[in-house]
């Protein structure tokens, strides 16, 4: 269960199994308050990875041309 701890300047610190995590609160859904219960699910975009891998496959290239 992940709850918002509280507020921090730019930072919600949720709590997680008495642990503590600072998420920057633009993540959050709007009207998010202390106390609230949320759910996070983060997932793969494997075809932003996929770029992200041919540009720097592309820039280590050219570093090492003949």
């Amino acid at each position: 269960m992940l709850i918002i701890d509280r507020f921090e300047g730019e930072y919600a610190l949720i709590e997680m199994k008495r642990r503590i995590f600072h998420i920057p609160k633009v993540l959050l859904p709007k009207g998010a308050r202390e106390g609230d219960v949320i759910t996070i699910q983060i997932t793969v975009d494997k075809e932003a990875t996929r770029r992200q891998k041919q540009s720097v496959e592309g820039l280590a290239d050219k570093l090492f041309e003949d």
